[in-house]
């Protein structure tokens, strides 16, 4: 078989290098614009698990990579003035030249074809073969040939990063945030060799044009980044390399292979460098495509078979780089969290790192953010079980479960919704009346826990039959008037609702304080009050809901608010409001806090019938980090917190105060 390899970068050089090896007889032809020793770029990561699959594809190239790497366990975290130090990550990295030194020779042992310098601008300059592989970057000359069959889709992020070097080799994967008046700027670094670190500096868009970056030169550049992080290169200063300020590009095809043309790494798709897997993934495709042109007798096969094994893999580890990638653009929202809790929530921000597995890499640290959560000292309990108080409530631990049951230990357990009026139910069953629940709230006391009643007037999806037969099904018979911000029906199905009047609201605002009032003679300990997910109160906040021309239609937040304020009024113990993800959440936050909210338990949109959330696991966890964060207001947060694990991670990195866990955490 013969193949040509556009591109001699680490996936295509080490793609020949299997194909060779795997049969002497295979012809293989590289094809690299650059000369050999071309010095762009500085150092790559690799992760364990790629070593050992290096080690087991091709034992010579492992060993002589092991020989030139640098290798450390740590993580350094400069925030606040503090250095936050993190143990037991295990990291290795090499210069970008002396792997692809190591690379070229080894290829050239096997009698792999090389050909630098040689400028492609079309593809059928490149000798004839019976498998085309485009290893030649994000900017494929490969995949642009054959585009159309690719389907390629970028999706530009509002940063802008330089890749510098400096002349000192860290003893950590150091991560360095400082405050300009322009702005937040981050450093991520890395040692990898005997002398020299990578140094990545990166900003929000907007704060890099605001600096003037847009407009200065490389050694400007240089310049300007050196004295922003002199305090962490401590004397040492920094290298360029063609360090020009690129925006990220997150890349991805809709198809790998076409016909005898298959791509692969930078090529195939790209992942956010604040993780370190470029170089991971590259190689890690070049030995999968190998294996699956080794299984298959049929190229066109096995390059599904390559597909079919490296996408889900490629895809979750866009998935972590990309909740990696937000946290840094975002990261002044974090800004006014105490230092320790910073580097705590910076580890575990791609999801691949949580409380459990930093508990086996670095218990001592795991046991500071337990102490700083708990204060117990060294037998402090994990995050979730650390006590809370919530405007004078003590809760025995951070936990929150549905429905009164007082078996579950939870600290605090959510009712099920009781409707303000009879015509506020979501369906006949639902009870009116909190002194139902009174018998079980005197359990969940006696179990040492706290009970919070959950009130709604249900608007337009009101009058529906119960879930067990479908969501948001009308009744057949026995329904009632419906009322809403607006006239609009909530489905297709749905009746057509009234236009409350300030009559109506003055009704309703009054049977809020009526409803709170007898959930504390019924011993409730806190009230929620349901903002959201496209019930009476949340479809005044919604732009699709509410297309009112008087003072409610200008003012969204003016009803609900009022009945925050009103039930505020009547009520002395913890006051929650449910509100739903969408435009506006955190200035909403920030009113009802004002009004009187002690807690906002973040929901999904669902103002309208095609708001549908993507439920997945933990996926309200960013929303609930973003209105703690920027609305400075305690929150809970679901969203299927199935394992302790989650829940203890998302309080110890100050994502949630309080987590309502699904039944089967417990379990």
């Amino acid at each position: 078989m013969r193949t040509t390899v556009l591109g001699a970068g680490p996936a295509g050089l080490y793609l020949s290098i299997l194909l060779k090896k795997a049969d002497p007889r295979h012809e293989v032809v590289v094809v690299e614009r650059n000369p050999p020793d071309a010095t762009f770029g500085f150092g790559v990561v690799f992760s364990e698990e790629t070593l050992g699959r290096l080690r087991d594809a091709d034992q010579p190239t492992f060993t002589a990579i092991t020989d030139a790497w640098a290798t450390w366990s740590t993580i350094d975290v400069h925030f606040g003035g503090e250095v936050i130090r993190s143990h037991g990550h295990g990291f290795s990295a090499i210069r970008r030249t002396t792997l692809l030194g190591i690379l070229q020779r080894r290829a050239q042992e096997l009698g792999v074809e090389m050909r630098f310098e040689h400028e492609v601008t079309d593809v059928d300059e490149l000798p004839d073969a019976d498998l085309l592989v485009g290893a030649d970057g994000i900017n494929s000359l490969v995949r642009r040939t054959r585009e159309e069959a690719f389907a390629p889709t970028l999706d530009v992020y509002p940063t802008r990063f330089a890749w510098f070097g400096t002349d000192v080799a860290l003893d950590a994967f150091t991560f360095a945030f400082t405050e300009t008046e322009h702005g937040v700027f981050q450093a991520h670094a890395y040692p990898f060799d005997a002398r020299t670190s990578t140094f990545i500096v990166e900003t929000r868009e907007d704060t890099w044009r605001r600096a003037g970056l847009d407009g200065r030169s490389e050694q400007e550049s240089l310049a300007f980044c050196g004295e922003l992080f002199a305090p962490v290169l401590d004397g040492h200063k920094l290298l360029s390399n063609r360090s020009v300020w690129l925006a990220f590009n997150e890349l991805h095809c809709r198809s790998w292979s076409a016909g005898a043309t298959v791509l692969l790494g930078d090529a195939a798709h790209t992942a956010h460098f604040s993780i370190g897997s470029g170089t991971k993934l590259a190689i890690e495709d070049a030995i999968e495509l190998a294996a699956a042109l080794g299984r298959h007798d049929d190229p066109a096969a096995a390059l599904v078979a390559y597909e079919l094994e490296r996408r889900p893999v490629v895809e979750r580890f866009q998935e972590a780089a990309r909740q990696s990638a937000e946290y840094f653009e975002e990261v002044p929202r974090h800004w006014r969290l105490p230092p320790l809790q910073f580097a705590f929530n910076l580890l575990t921000r791609s999801g691949r790192i949580g409380h459990a597995n930093l508990s086996l890499r670095d218990p001592q640290l795991v046991r500071r953010v337990d102490a700083f959560l708990g204060g117990r000292g060294a037998l402090a309990p994990p995050p979730l079980f650390a006590p809370l108080d919530l405007r004078g409530l003590e809760l025995a631990n951070r936990a929150v479960l549905p429905g009164l049951d007082e078996r579950s230990g939870a600290g605090l357990v959510l009712s099920p919704g009781v409707a303000v009026t009879p015509d506020g139910r979501i369906t006949p069953e639902d009870p009116v009346d909190p002194a139902v629940w009174r018998d079980d709230v005197e359990a969940v006391h006696g179990a040492g826990g706290a009970a919070m009643l959950a009130l709604l007037h249900a608007g337009r999806r009101g009058a529906c039959r119960p879930r067990s037969e479908g969501v948001d099904l009308p009744l057949r018979e026995g329904g009632w008037p419906l009322v809403s911000a607006s006239p609009i029906p909530y489905t297709r199905r749905s009746a057509a609702p009234a236009e409350l009047d300030e009559e109506g609201m003055e009704r309703i605002r009054a049977a809020f304080v009526a409803a709170a009032r007898r959930g504390a003679e019924a011993g409730f300990d806190a009230v929620e009050l349901n903002l959201g997910q496209g019930y009476l109160l949340g479809s005044f906040l919604s732009p699709r809901a509410n297309r009112r021309t008087d003072a409610y239609g200008k003012e969204p937040l003016r009803f609900p608010r009022s009945v925050v304020e009103a039930v505020r009024a009547a009520w002395d113990g913890p006051l929650a409001v449910r509100l739903s993800e969408g435009p506006g959440a955190v200035v909403h936050a920030v009113a009802l806090r004002e009004a009187g909210a002690d807690l906002v338990h973040v929901a999904t949109g669902q103002a309208t019938e095609g708001a549908a959330a993507e439920y997945r696991r933990g996926h309200l966890t960013a929303f609930s980090d973003r209105i703690r964060s920027e609305a400075h207001v305690a929150t809970m947060v679901g969203g299927y917190l199935d394992t302790l694990d989650a829940a203890n991670t998302i309080v110890g990195a100050g994502r949630a105060d309080l987590c309502l866990l699904e039944p089967a955490a417990l379990a």
